[in-house]
C-alpha cells in the first residue's frame, strides 16, 4: 500500500474536517475547524494547510461550495493513521450478548438477530452471510413426521447450528419406518462432512435398503445435493437496516436513492464483494473505502466486514454505509458482534 507523509499540523486538520465532515455531511471551511477546534492556528494558516491537503489528492473542493470534503485518499489516512480506538460501553455490550444469548440454535433466527443487531447499533446496513456449511461436520438427522407422506429433516452438525428442510415421500410413512431410516442414515453417515455425503451418499447405504424403507430412502438419494449442500447463493444472507442507511442526506436525491435499493435489492453483489474483501486479510477486519470496492456500484461506499467462525465452518459479517460514517464506533461494533457471534457458535457446540 503507498504510504502518505503529512506533518503534525497537516494530520490534525484532516482529522478534525474529517470529523466534522461526519458530523455535518456538509463541506468544511477554515473557519469551521478555527470555531469548534482547539488547533491554535488562524483561519488562514489552516486554509493554507487545508490548500495543501487539496494539492496532495487528501480533500477534496465541492465546486458549489469554499469548503473542502474526505476524498477516499483522505479517509484511507484517517482509518490506518489517525482513527483512534473506540470500545462499546457496557451497556451496547450487554445488549449484544444478551439478544445472541436469546438466539435458538436455528440458523435462520441467529443470523437475522446477529444482523439486527448490528445495523441497529451502527445505523448502517447491516450483511450477515450464512455458515458455509460446505465444511461443515454432520453431528445427527432427526426426522418428524409432518403428514402421511411429508417428513420434516432436521440436520444438526458439530457446530451446533441446525438446518431443517422438508420433504415429500411418494408413499405413506409411519414413525416406525422413519426411526428405521434414522437410525441408518446416523449410523453410516455421522462424523462425515457434508461434501464427502454428498458424494458417497449411495455407496454408504446400498446394503441396507430394506423394502419397507425403500420410499424414503429414494427421496434421500434424489435429494442428496439438496440436503447436504451450500446455502443457495441468493438466500446466503440477511440483510438489515434499510431504514437507517435511507435517511442520510447522501441519499437524498434520486439518483444515489435508486443506487443504495439496487444494492439492498441485489443480496448476491454485497455478498460477493464482502466475502471477496474478508478474505483477502488475516484474520482481521477489512475496512474498504469508495473506490478501493472493486465493483463500481461501491464508488460511494465504505464496506467493513470480518469473519466469524467455530471450527471448520463460519460467514462473514459487516456494514454497507456512506464513505461519510463513524469509522471507530463501525469498527468496535463489528469486530465485537463478530466475536459474540463465534463465542455463542462454540458454546452450542461445547
Amino acid at each position: 500500500m503507498e504510504l502518505y507523509e503529512l506533518n503534525e499540523r497537516e494530520k490534525s486538520i484532516l482529522r478534525y474536517v474529517i470529523h466534522q465532515f461526519i458530523l455535518t455531511a456538509s463541506p468544511v471551511g477554515s473557519r469551521n475547524i478555527s470555531k469548534k477546534y482547539d488547533v491554535g492556528l488562524s483561519p488562514a494558516s489552516i486554509r493554507n494547510i487545508m490548500s495543501d491537503l487539496e494539492e496532495s489528492g487528501f480533500l477534496g473542493h465541492p465546486h458549489t461550495s469554499a469548503g473542502r470534503v474526505p476524498t477516499d485518499k483522505g479517509y484511507r489516512f484517517y482509518v490506518d493513521s489517525l482513527m483512534e480506538p473506540t470500545h462499546l460501553n457496557d451497556q451496547e455490550k450487554d445488549l449484544i450478548k444478551n439478544s445472541i444469548d436469546s438466539a435458538n440454535t436455528e440458523t435462520d433466527e441467529l443470523i437475522k438477530i446477529t444482523s439486527l443487531i448490528l445495523s441497529d447499533l451502527t445505523n448502517q446496513l447491516a450483511c450477515v452471510t450464512y455458515p458455509k456449511f460446505d465444511n461443515a461436520t454432520l453431528e445427527k438427522i432427526q426426522m418428524v413426521q409432518l403428514s402421511s407422506s411429508r417428513v420434516l429433516v432436521v440436520i444438526s452438525v458439530k457446530t451446533g447450528l441446525v438446518r431443517t428442510i422438508t420433504l415429500e415421500i411418494n408413499s405413506k410413512v409411519d414413525s416406525s419406518r422413519l426411526e428405521k431410516v434414522q437410525r441408518i442414515l446416523n449410523e453410516r453417515l455421522s462424523g462425515l462432512k457434508f461434501s464427502e455425503i454428498r458424494t458417497t451418499f449411495k455407496e454408504r447405504i446400498k446394503d441396507t435398503v430394506t423394502d419397507d424403507a425403500k420410499p424414503i430412502i429414494r427421496v434421500f438419494i434424489d435429494s442428496v445435493d439438496k440436503i447436504f449442500t451450500d446455502i443457495q447463493i441468493s438466500e446466503k444472507a440477511i440483510i438489515t437496516g434499510a431504514k437507517y442507511i435511507l435517511k442520510y442526506p447522501e441519499f437524498g436525491d434520486q439518483e444515489h436513492f435508486q443506487s443504495i435499493i439496487e444494492l439492498i435489492e441485489n443480496k448476491d453483489v454485497i455478498i460477493h464483494i464482502m466475502d471477496k474483501n474478508t478474505n483477502s486479510i488475516e484474520g482481521n477486519i477489512a475496512i474498504r473505502i469508495g473506490e478501493e470496492n472493486e465493483d463500481q456500484k461501491f464508488s460511494d461506499y465504505s464496506l467493513i466486514s470480518k469473519k466469524y467462525e467455530v471450527g471448520q465452518i463460519g460467514g462473514t459479517l459487516g456494514i454497507v454505509g456512506p464513505k461519510r460514517m463513524e469509522y471507530s464506533k463501525v469498527v468496535a461494533a463489528v469486530v465485537y458482534v463478530a466475536e459474540q457471534l463465534s463465542k455463542e457458535l462454540k458454546k452450542t457446540n461445547s
